[in-house]
């Protein structure tokens, strides 16, 4: 599942307090075996780790630094993986220095990756997760090709689940950078036996927008069977547990 969380507002009427239940039992129902997350508040984070089965727990750090600011999180179900490493670069000319930004985005955006080993399989795989910036074209295409580069080097020859909040559409450059040449597959698109209606994922708290602009993706690498595809419309009383839908997609290495 990629999620990007809508950070801890007070506001109502789409607080953090409204939607945490919401979010509980949508990620109670679901359990993906792995979860990359975006715009997480640490607090907010601590909140998803209680409300998860007690098997889950999650790797991650704020975009500036420790525990400040928005994570790029990624909550994992450990009686099924196990991780062998992981760390973080920031989207910025300098993607090492903690807290860096470049290219005309105006807030820091950043990566966090994960090696995992599948439990049951024994195999490896690399879960990336990231959030583009939401204002810049610039930024988004200089990120795209930072993340491309970085995957070949992180992962070479291993399966990939690039997860995120690109804030681009498929039809868009950013797009192409990371599929173009990469072996990198859009999941949504590669599936087509077991696929769900296609919704905007970002709705902002409005009526869900049919065949909408898919901005959230999950992009693959390596992966032998692509079983299913799904944009998660789950709500309860008319409320949503955030302003974007979640995406998932059911893998086999």
């Amino acid at each position: 599942m990629s999620f990007n969380l809508r950070y801890a507002s007070l506001h109502e009427p789409n607080s953090w307090t409204t939607r945490r239940p919401i979010m509980a039992e949508l990620l109670r129902r679901e359990q993906p075996t792995v979860i990359g997350t975006q715009e997480g508040l640490f607090a907010q984070l601590k909140d998803i780790e209680r409300d998860l089965p007690a098997q889950y727990d999650w790797i991650g750090v704020g975009r500036a630094g420790g525990s400040r600011d928005e994570f790029t999180a990624v909550f994992f179900d450990s009686s099924r993986v196990d991780p062998l490493e992981f760390d973080h670069f920031w989207l910025s000319a300098t993607p090492t220095v903690m807290g860096s930004k470049s290219w005309g985005n105006k807030v820091i955006r950043m990566v966090t990756w994960v090696r995992f080993t599948d439990r049951v399989t024994g195999k490896q795989f690399v879960v990336v997760n990231t959030h583009f910036d939401h204002e810049s074209e610039t930024s988004r295409l200089r990120s795209a090709e930072l993340v491309r580069d970085r995957v070949g080097a992180i992962a070479p020859g291993l399966p990939v689940v690039l997860t995120g909040d690109f804030n681009a559409a498929p039809n868009a450059p950013t797009h192409d950078i990371l599929t173009s040449g990469t072996g990198l597959t859009d999941s949504w698109l590669a599936t087509v036996e077991r696929r769900t209606p296609l919704y905007a994922t970002f709705h902002g708290y409005r009526p869900l927008v049919p065949n909408g602009s898919r901005i959230d993706w999950i992009l693959i690498r390596g992966v032998r069977v692509l079983l299913a595809a799904a944009i998660n419309t789950f709500q309860r009383g008319g409320r949503p547990p955030s302003d974007h839908l979640p995406v998932q997609a059911l893998i086999r290495l």
